[in-house]
């Protein structure tokens, strides 16, 4: 019976180990979108020259690994929509930006 109840505390042990670091990654990709925005912000005020694609490209890949997850909880998943909502949203505003300034590299 005690190796049943270990395996039991480990399988437990393991799956509130899977709920941590997908809340560690789900606060990463809050904070990936807000630097990018703070990105994008430089860029389209004229301190930079070239717009942080290669940034959105990494925070697109880390969306879609994060999408592909079947273990998030609803509290997470409804976190996750949130966040992929105001990328989004962010996005469509970018590119609505740059398109305006003829530049169309979205």
């Amino acid at each position: 019976m005690a190796l049943i109840g270990n395996k039991l505390y480990r399988d437990i042990r393991a799956i509130k180990d899977d709920a941590a670091d997908l809340d560690k990654q789900l606060s990463r990709l809050e904070d990936d979108i807000r630097k990018l925005k703070i990105d994008f912000d430089i860029y389209f005020n004229g301190t930079t020259k070239r717009p942080p694609l290669e940034a959105r490209a990494r925070l697109d890949s880390n969306i879609k690994r994060i999408a592909d997850n079947r273990n998030l909880s609803y509290a997470q998943r409804y976190q996750f929509n949130m966040l992929v909502a105001r990328f989004t949203s962010y996005r469509e505003l970018w590119r609505r930006t740059l398109k305006a300034k003829g530049l169309d590299l979205m």
